[in-house]
């Protein structure tokens, strides 16, 4: 196996825009319930304003060149390839640090925070950045076999920091980022200084069907319910990926419209306030990143992994990292449940923002982010 890291840019053929301009242009829509708008889902209005938009307003070229202004490579760990962006500090001393993104997310989440990160008014706060494309996840997919779950990605984590001869760093991580990150702490602790996670739920938030007691606050009786709503009406996505991922994978691949609705759906459900709270380009660069490399399917079967993993592998110790935890407006976590399985040293809930920190809330984020790695640099 070669540890070769090649430079890489992304440079989509203009014959894969052609056809995804023809295919928008023949999408065959469907005749909506009366009701209210997302009663039932994605209302046929609001996607045919924004496949609209993505066919006659949007340039996927000008947000092409901007990934490309950041180093990107490729590498292949385990068998995989692995796509990641590096981009290094002008302060040599900066501490590096690995941010991971969930599904439906993608390195395009972490745009906006890349400049606050590595170039900080005070340089004692700047890090060097490493952001994978997860496995099976645009650039770095498809797999190529089954068993990319939490832990394996982890140990591609781990190993990508070696090869990149960083042998003491930081991560972070939101959505299956959150899972990863802390896996990969675990993993390796002797590196990891400490772990920093947002939109994190599982080993964070209350297990099976808690009641709450006269010591629960307010923000965590509406946790509790938010996961209760979560298990009513929120989570048939995780479901269908986690069982039926090649099913789903047909029509995905086939129909930009259909890729669309159904990743615009958990922007709309997951971000804090009215609407879809974050910018239209970001979304649908986003939803490129799938299209593009045809990798719907390929990312829904992290969830697959997720369900079907080894049961019989013990649970894991109460890991020894530092943890830092960001609870938004929108997310779940609650402090004494985290604390089970995590060190938490650091913990802060905003009252707004949502799943998408590094999108919505981009300097909440980053505030958090270099607070809690003061203490450990």
């Amino acid at each position: 196996m070669t540890e070769e890291l090649r430079p890489y840019r992304i440079e989509i053929p203009q014959s894969a825009l052609d056809d995804l301009a023809d295919r928008l242009a023949r999408t065959r829509w469907t005749t909506p319930l009366p009701g209210p708008d997302w009663q039932r889902g994605v209302p046929v209005g609001y996607l045919r304003d924004l496949a609209a938009y993505w066919a006659d307003g949007y340039d996927w070229r000008r947000c092409e060149a901007e990934l490309n202004q950041y180093p990107q490579f490729v590498t292949e760990i385990d068998g995989q390839r692995l796509h990641f962006l590096h981009v290094r500090s002008e302060h040599e001393d900066a501490l590096p640090l690995l941010l991971s993104h969930g599904w439906p997310g993608s390195v395009v989440e972490f745009l906006d925070v890349i400049g606050p990160l590595i170039a900080p008014p005070d340089p004692a706060d700047a890090f060097h950045l490493v952001i994978p494309s997860l496995p099976g996840f645009g650039p770095s997919g498809p797999v190529r076999e089954p068993g990319w779950g939490v832990e394996r990605i982890a140990a591609a984590f781990a190993e990508l920091m070696r090869r990149l001869g960083y042998d003491r760093y930081g991560a972070q991580g939101g959505d299956f980022g959150a899972v990863i990150t802390p896996a990969l702490g675990r993993l390796d602790a002797d590196r990891v200084v400490g772990v920093h996670v947002n939109a994190a739920t599982g080993g964070f938030m209350a297990p099976g069907r808690v009641q709450p007691d006269e010591t629960f606050t307010p923000v965590e009786k509406e946790r509790l319910e938010r996961v209760r709503h979560y298990g009513r009406e929120g989570n048939g996505y995780f479901k269908q990926q986690g069982t039926r991922p090649q099913t789903l994978a047909h029509g995905l691949a086939d129909s930009p419209v259909g890729q669309l609705a159904w990743i615009v759906e958990k922007f709309y459900e997951w971000t804090h306030g009215e609407g879809v709270r974050v910018d239209r380009d970001r979304l649908l660069t986003n939803v490129m990143l799938y299209w593009l490399t045809d990798t719907a399917g390929s990312s829904a079967n992290l969830y697959y992994e997720t369900l079907h993993g080894d049961r019989s592998r013990p649970v894991p110790e109460r890991s020894p990292v530092p943890t830092g935890v960001a609870v938004f407006a929108e997310d779940m976590a609650i402090r004494r449940y985290a604390e089970a399985a995590h060190a938490i040293v650091h913990w802060t809930d905003f009252p707004t923002g949502g799943h998408f920190a590094a999108l919505e809330a981009p300097d909440l984020l980053v505030g958090d982010v270099r607070l809690f790695f003061r203490a450990l640099r």
